[in-house]
């Protein structure tokens, strides 16, 4: 008989892609005795259609916004927090009790982060980004060597940020002034709109700047220290992507087992190291800014600036902006 307290059993998880360190599975599945079986998926959006259509996994990692969306929908469960108070009292306080999950009650977070500007310092001046913050996607003299990123959140943040609105805005007028300054953006200063290739590209000095996570631009530094990140005046996206337990979860034990073990020392250090996004274990972030990531701004993000916002899920304005950017992309594949 085996000694481990999982022994035999299976976890099912969902999680983004290339969001796990070396070690982190199998020393899960060392410890436990169980078996991870691990699916990844590119978007939020993704990963919503396979669970509202009754598929099963024990352990999601989904952001802020869709976990909010997740809960008004009553897709999860309550999370056993006498198993995991140990855990918790290892991060970090500004992970904990954001708008989309106060009290924590469904959700551990897993990274956090922020959006901002990844730059090619001998390309960008400070003062440009000083002075334009978002509105620097609109300067000529950048066209033809910027990147934005392939999501309808970011792009609308981008904008809406620009022109001094909340990123929660539910005013339509104000959405439709943002689509507008994407649609001018598109048009006048040929971007080229990507996903993670951003990442080596930016590496590799392709273009001048880019819309880019911070764990994104903390790796791009690492490897050329020519890259820059910023976060402008007018205020950003401050992101946090947690563990949750859906209803359905079929093994809610060994669930909860994961989550305790992703929020210690090793696992977290293992996770961060490797992946480049910002550990929520608060021992974890503080070693890394000083190792692996010293003087790497992208790494600790911005907190307590009143500007910065956590995205809120709305489904009016999840349709309009899924509706706008769709025709922004258009627009853009014809300036081309």
């Amino acid at each position: 008989m085996s000694d481990k307290p999982f022994a035999g059993q299976t976890l099912h998880i969902y999680l983004p892609g290339e969001y796990v360190g070396e070690n982190y599975i199998s020393g899960f599945e060392e410890l436990t005795g169980a078996t991870v079986v691990a699916d990844n998926f590119d978007s939020n959006e993704q990963m919503y259609i396979k669970v509202a259509n009754g598929d099963s996994y024990d352990v999601l990692i989904p952001s802020d916004y869709m976990i909010e969306r997740l809960i008004q929908e009553d897709r999860l469960q309550k999370l056993d927090k006498t198993k995991l108070e140990t855990a918790m009292s290892l991060l970090v306080d500004e992970t904990l009790n954001l708008n989309y999950d106060p009290g924590n009650e469904y959700s551990v977070p897993y990274f956090w982060g922020t959006v901002g500007i990844v730059y090619d310092k001998t390309k960008v001046s400070e003062q440009d980004l000083e002075k334009e913050g978002f509105s620097i996607f609109l300067d000529p003299k950048y066209k033809g060597q910027i990147y934005l990123y392939d999501s309808e959140r970011d792009s609308f943040m981008m904008a809406l940020k620009a022109l001094g609105y909340s990123m929660n805005t539910k005013d339509e007028n104000q959405i439709n002034e943002a689509y507008n300054w994407l649609l001018e953006c598109v048009r006048t200063m040929d971007p080229e709109i990507v996903t993670d290739e951003i990442i080596d590209n930016m590496a590799q000095s392709r273009k001048a700047l880019g819309l880019i996570y911070s764990g994104d631009a903390a790796y791009v530094m690492s490897e050329n220290e020519n890259m820059g990140y910023y976060l402008p005046k007018e205020g950003s996206n401050l992101w946090c992507d947690a563990m949750v337990i859906p209803k359905n979860a079929k093994n809610v034990e060994l669930a909860t087992a994961f989550i305790e073990y992703t929020c210690q020392y090793e696992a977290a250090y293992d996770n961060s190291s490797y992946v480049g996004y910002t550990s929520p274990n608060q021992e974890v972030m503080d070693e890394l800014a000083e190792s692996d990531f010293a003087g790497i701004n992208a790494y600790i993000p911005r907190t307590g600036y009143g500007k910065d916002e956590v995205f809120e899920f709305d489904e009016n304005v999840r349709k309009i902006i899924a509706d706008q950017f769709a025709r922004v992309k258009i627009a853009a594949s014809n300036a081309g």
